[in-house]
């Protein structure tokens, strides 16, 4: 085994390891800090120079001091998967320190026959995962040496499988000591994509795709895995990864099922979820018709706070 480079770093983000630091600190320093602790994100994946504040309000709800193993579930973009595949490497580069994999937790995980293992190449090529990396180098630098990363590419599952997967994965969100990150943008939109949907009963394409959105946010948000599931077999909304919050919606449920019997919304919140966080925004590149959405809000469960973005790369 041997080390994942940091392929993406000089092009997706900076390769410089101080102005990395810097632009992370600002990011992180910006966003509000108002529901941490949290123990599972989603967050985006697509350039900094997009999404770097949008991911520094998810990260910035997490309380590093009692992480000690974090959880990246990334989709595939380039292979097709019909499971789950980890890493052959022992260490994943970054431009701030290296992350050690977590070999422990890659033994049980592969015990149980449902893991494929990628080659180097078929890891260096995602960028899924690798996004995440900077951000929590990071937010964890004060850990450094005494956290471990569990990365995880999640193919395009079958329901059953995204229910089977939660199940293996429920014992370890469980653990308060576990982070888990959704490595997810939203809406893909453009004939590049081919996805042209618009409701005009919304207006422009803009608002149209940020009602699609919030759609599937609110079916996150209700913890029913069917829901989601119904919503993106009727509409078919491009959420590149749908199959990983599939699997985390699946492992919640079983989470809460195992260590609760209180209701499921707290802190006043019954039925229903808290107010959308204000910071969102919502821009059309003319020359690609592609469809640039930055979403953020939130949701608190019974002992987790669950922070979800929505980015198109």
């Amino acid at each position: 085994m041997s080390k994942r480079r940091a392929i993406h770093a000089g092009s997706w983000y900076s390769g410089s390891g101080s102005v990395l630091n810097r632009e992370l600190e600002d990011w992180l320093k910006n966003a509000d800090e108002t529901h941490t602790p949290a123990r599972a994100i989603i967050a985006p994946h697509a350039g900094y120079s997009y999404c770097g504040a949008c991911g520094g309000f998810a990260y910035r709800q997490v309380d590093p001091s009692n992480v000690r193993r974090v959880f990246i579930l990334g989709p595939s973009h380039h292979v097709y998967l019909t499971g789950c595949a980890l890493s052959s490497m022992a260490h994943y580069e970054t431009p701030l320190y290296d992350l050690e994999v977590d070999q422990a937790v890659y033994k049980e995980l592969s015990e149980t026959g449902l893991f494929e293992r990628m080659s180097q190449s078929v890891d260096e090529d995602e960028h899924s995962i690798e996004m995440h990396l900077p951000y929590v180098a990071k937010v964890l630098e004060g850990q450094r040496g005494r956290y471990t990363i569990v990365p995880v590419l999640v193919g395009a599952l079958k329901e059953h499988k995204e229910q089977q997967f939660g199940k293996v994965f429920s014992k370890y969100l469980a653990d308060p000591q576990n982070l888990f990150v959704i490595s997810s943008d939203f809406c893909h939109w453009g004939k590049r994509f081919r996805f042209t949907y618009h409701n005009k009963s919304h207006g422009p394409i803009h608002a149209s795709i940020e009602a699609l959105d919030r759609m599937g946010m609110e079916k996150i948000e209700s913890l029913e895995p069917k829901a989601f599931s119904e919503y993106q077999n009727e509409f078919q909304n491009t959420i590149c990864g749908r199959h990983p919050i599939a699997v985390l919606l699946h492992v919640s449920v079983l989470v809460v099922l195992i260590t609760a019997s209180q209701p499921l919304w707290q802190d006043g919140v019954v039925g229903g979820i808290p107010p959308i966080h204000p910071f969102h925004s919502f821009n059309i590149i003319l020359s690609t018709r592609l469809l640039f959405s930055f979403l953020g809000y939130f949701a608190k469960v019974y002992n987790y706070v669950y922070v979800c973005f929505g980015f198109l790369n």
